[in-house]
């Protein structure tokens, strides 16, 4: 009976999905979701047959359901309204999803999650599998999306994007703005956005959206002093001028991203203290714009800065017009199936090292949690030179150098948008390979340094990529170099690697719990 009770719902499903789904921009209270090309979208929710009872692992007979995925046509739970009660909720996983992330966004207990099918417990879900979850939440953010996760990070629909050429074109003061730093000399306005765009895996459109919907910077030309000194509306002493107002922004969106993607951020926090609970079923792009507006408002003035027919996200889809488009032809950003290359440890054989940093901020201090920081062994702590090398830990091109920086793409077209990239950071200059050289496994890149970023000790960042987006150190896909699996600790730079039975605990001051030895018998 339960059987067929599934093999119903399935059907029933089925024939309200039967033509190829397309993705539409924003226009309308249902924008930012899949929808499909033969059927309207009902205007109110649709009942559940009949057929459908608690053998199945849902409410009774009687009860109907919510469904939270746009592509089958069907109005959601009211957006903000309150979720609680008998009514079931139809999810369907979106990319990158995970059973306890879900879970914890649901707010129920992953025991509580059923499926037709069977539902993996640490692994990434199938992106449109559907699950059944207990409607627990109380009022939510609107569940509204937004923007596509492809166009919040630097992924394959900006990878011929011209940052460059979209900024002399547009004519505006952000054309004509130079701004010295210290460690890179004299770069133009576009040049300041194309670098933090790129270091940050954050889309340069999306950049410069921002600097045009806050103060006219890309078209137009700013008058106010606050414009120039502050050109995202964040008036903070330690963040003026453009280079640093666009770093503060890139960990803003970076948080929401990628906390909400983790499962570490369930809700938004406003100025004032006061929080609200985020919808569960909404995308990580959507909560990147939340939260990063949420810094800057909160009330009336942040649910207008979000509002989809006048906010930002109407006024993104004027500048750039079709991003749910663009979406549709690169998502989902992890594929069925992803698997992480085949890795070794980053460093020489035979030569003491120490794992000095579990997973952690992949460039600035927040957002993914995709680092992991070695050490190698010296008589002397601190920022001191080494003679020993950091290795490819797999075969592919330097797309791009710099302070500290040496970024390898897996696959060897050249983008740093697409596929597998390694990035690496505090690598000294002297003795580092250039862009443009082809490095196999093994093969020197850079002596350890203490350059680029901050860094109390000499060592090594190592991060993963895959389309743009950083991959969490430890998850569905973590960090395998060589057998050795990384784990989160209770906060950021703690955690562990294992091997079988052996496990190496992570310590910034070297411990003898952190040393790691890579041997004749490691890969």
């Amino acid at each position: 009976m339960k059987r067929s009770i599934w093999l119903i719902l399935v059907l029933w499903l089925a024939g309200c999905t039967a033509a190829p789904a397309a993705w539409l921009p924003p226009s309308g209270p249902n924008s930012g979701r899949l929808e499909t090309n033969s059927l309207p979208v009902a205007e109110t929710a649709a009942p559940a047959p009949q057929t459908l009872t608690q053998e199945a692992a849902t409410p009774d007979a009687t009860a109907q359901w919510v469904d939270r995925h746009p592509q089958t046509g069907r109005t959601a739970v009211p957006s903000g309204g309150p979720q609680t009660g008998d009514v079931p909720i139809l999810y369907y996983a979106q990319a990158a999803d995970t059973l306890p992330v879900v879970a914890g966004r649901f707010g129920v207990d992953p025991a509580e999650i059923t499926s037709a099918d069977p539902i993996p417990k640490t692994a990434y879900l199938t992106p449109g599998q559907l699950l059944f979850i207990p409607a627990r939440l109380g009022e939510t953010t609107s569940a509204e999306r937004l923007l596509p996760d492809s166009e919040v990070v630097y992924s394959p629909s900006a990878a011929d994007f011209d940052t460059l050429t979209f900024t002399a074109q547009a004519g505006g003061y952000l054309s004509v703005a130079r701004e010295w730093r210290k460690n890179f000399g004299t770069l133009s306005g576009a040049a300041v956005v194309e670098r933090i765009a790129l270091d940050n895996s954050i889309n340069p459109r999306l950049l410069l959206a921002l600097l045009e919907y806050q103060n006219g910077w890309v078209f137009g030309t700013p008058t106010e002093p606050d414009a120039l000194v502050y050109p995202l509306g964040y008036r903070n002493d330690r963040y003026k001028d453009l280079y640093k107002q666009l770093v503060w922004a890139v960990n803003q969106l970076s948080t929401g991203y990628y906390a909400y993607r983790e499962g570490r951020m369930t809700e938004i926090a406003f100025p004032d203290g006061s929080t609200q609970r985020l919808a569960p079923d909404l995308n990580a792009g959507t909560v990147a714009l939340q939260y990063y507006f949420a810094q800057l408002y909160q009330g009336d003035a942040w649910k207008q800065a979000l509002d989809p027919q006048t906010g930002f996200p109407a006024f993104y889809a004027s500048m750039f017009p079709d991003p749910w488009e663009r979406a549709s032809h690169v998502e989902p950003l992890f594929p069925t199936g992803l698997a992480q290359p085949p890795l070794t440890l980053p460093f020489v054989r035979n030569w003491e090292w120490s794992f000095t940093g579990g997973p952690h901020g992949a460039w600035e201090q927040e957002g993914a949690y995709a680092a992991l920081d070695f050490a190698p062994g010296a008589i002397t702590s601190g920022c001191v030179e080494t003679p020993t090398w950091a290795l490819a830990a797999a075969s592919g091109l330097v797309t791009r150098t710099g302070e500290g920086l040496v970024v390898i793409d897996l696959d060897g077209d050249g983008r740093e948008q697409t596929g597998w990239v390694l990035v690496y950071l505090h690598l000294a200059e002297k003795g580092r390979v250039k862009a443009g050289d082809w490095v196999d496994a093994g093969d020197p890149l850079g002596h350890p340094s203490c350059e680029g970023g901050t860094a109390t000790g000499t060592h090594v960042h190592l991060v993963c990529r895959f389309n743009g987006e950083w991959i969490p150190a430890d998850g569905p896909l973590p960090f395998n170099l060589g057998g050795w699996v990384a784990h989160a600790g209770s906060e950021a730079y703690k955690g562990t690697l294992t091997r079988g039975d052996q496990t190496i605990t992570a310590s910034v001051l070297s411990d003898a719990t952190s040393i790691i030895n890579r041997t004749a018998d490691d890969p």
